[in-house]
């Protein structure tokens, strides 16, 4: 496969991932702001999220004073945030555009319908009178993107270098919310259990990255950050943890292995096998943020790596 291929499929679903996560932390703001809490706590929030993408400077620079409005508006729509969820999906549409031989048609109108109806939404006022079903429609997008992908592609590199991209965007945004999220909690217990406050905060923060569901069966019983962190982080058989992710993107690898990806493939083997092993207990023992701040550096250091292997080089 031309890199150039290659690299339109890999960007295609990393733009449709982006947007689907970002919907996914605007979400869960959305629902947090609405809990009892200071101004001071909400503008926290607000900004913990900038913090997450890396815009709080360029937004900064064009609003000055933060209100959640100018925060969704900028994190949605804003022509100047190339992050944007319109960006991201005009991004998606036109890498798509740009190999639709290699896509199915299925695939192609799916990424297109997309971004019409995007559109529309907009134009029709939906982020403002619900910003919440404009979130949804969001996340059920990429999902049928994703879903149509699987669905009537060949499993062939084309498919492998898609699955690359989404998996890689996925586990740096699951890292990056978890991070935050920790830091934003009030972290007071009593007797050992969370505060009222709390358990909604972190009830948010699982129903973000569709784990509600999935902890009370896990464990059980109440949630607890630590158990979160642990689900998030080291359960393999979460859809969206970072383990998960990286079996993803170890298996992917080894399908389009090329004559100069053998170093690529062992720093994605390492940190695949030290999520496999770790304890939550070292982890946290370790320190959560020094953790994942590794981690974020880490799967970014792999795809420049996978960029320089496979695809047209990143800019210098």
């Amino acid at each position: 496969m031309l890199s150039r291929t290659a690299d339109h499929l890999f960007w295609m679903a990393r733009y449709t991932e982006r947007a689907e996560n970002t919907a996914r932390m605007l979400d869960v703001n959305v629902q947090t702001s609405m809990l009892p809490q200071s101004a001071e706590d909400a503008e926290k929030g607000w900004r913990a999220m900038l913090g997450i993408s890396e815009l709080q400077s360029a937004f900064d620079r064009k609003y000055g004073i933060l209100s959640a409005k100018d925060v969704v508006d900028f994190m949605v729509r804003d022509p100047d945030n190339p992050s944007s969820i319109c960006a991201c999906l005009t991004g998606a549409r036109e890498n798509a555009r740009a190999v639709r031989g290699t896509l199915t048609t299925e695939v192609w109108e799916t990424q297109n319908a997309t971004w019409l109806d995007m559109s529309k939404r907009i134009d029709s006022g939906l982020l403002e009178r619900d910003p919440s079903q404009f979130f949804e429609w969001v996340k059920y997008r990429s999902h049928l993107s994703r879903g149509v992908t699987l669905g009537t592609m060949l499993k062939d590199e084309a498919v492998h270098f898609i699955r690359l991209g989404t998996f890689l965007e996925r586990a740096d945004n699951t890292a990056r919310i978890l991070d935050v999220k920790f830091h934003g909690a009030t972290g007071k217990r009593h007797n050992n259990e969370i505060s009222q406050r709390d358990f909604y905060y972190w009830a948010a923060l699982l129903r973000s990255v569709s784990g509600f569901e999935i902890y009370r069966k896990v464990y059980r019983d109440v949630i607890t950050p630590e158990r979160v962190a642990e689900l998030l982080m080291l359960r393999g058989d979460m859809p969206r943890s970072l383990l998960a992710c990286m079996d993803e993107v170890v298996n992917n690898l080894k399908e389009v292995r090329n004559d100069v990806s053998s170093e690529t493939e062992r720093v994605a083997g390492k940190l695949h096998a030290e999520l496999g092993f770790g304890r939550i207990e070292e982890i946290l023992s370790t320190g959560l943020h020094d953790t994942l701040t590794e981690f974020l550096e880490r799967i970014n250091e792999l795809g420049n790596r996978i960029s320089r292997d496979f695809l047209v080089p990143l800019a210098a």
